[in-house]
């Protein structure tokens, strides 16, 4: 399964804002240059994360973003549902209840494709911004 670039950047605008907020609002547009991504294309991402109660935006001369949450309190699998949506290599793997197709009952990978969703569950549910600042070199 490849990310695409809204979760990576997501990703990297959650960590930029984690690092250089403090206690005053990040311009978009600065951290779109330290990172190095079309400051349009963060305001698509930020939308997302705004809606997902992760950020809170100020507007203003001095406005910009905040994290929501403590950078401890806010995990990898936070971050890239709010910019992806689900996590699943495959749209059957996802269904909680029921079949979402007519092969559902009779699929011989459903299991596969569960398990695979499950693994990278594990994983970015049980990594937050604060882990992942704690690890840069």
């Amino acid at each position: 399964m490849k990310m695409s670039t809204k979760g990576r950047y997501g990703l990297r605008l959650m960590l930029d804002l984690a690092m250089n907020s403090g206690s005053r609002p990040v311009a978009l547009k600065d951290v779109a240059a330290r990172q190095e991504i079309s400051e349009k294309y963060l305001e698509q991402i930020i939308i997302r994360l705004s809606r997902a109660g992760l950020v809170r935006g100020t507007r203003g001369a001095r406005g910009g973003y905040v994290l929501a949450r403590d950078p401890q309190e806010i995990t990898v699998g936070d971050i890239l549902r709010a910019v992806e949506g689900s996590l699943s290599p495959v749209d059957c793997a996802d269904c909680a209840g029921g079949p979402v197709c007519d092969r559902a009952d009779s699929c011989m990978t459903i299991d596969l494709w569960r398990e695979m969703r499950q693994a990278l569950e594990d994983v970015v549910d049980n990594r937050t911004l604060a882990d992942l600042i704690a690890q840069r070199p």
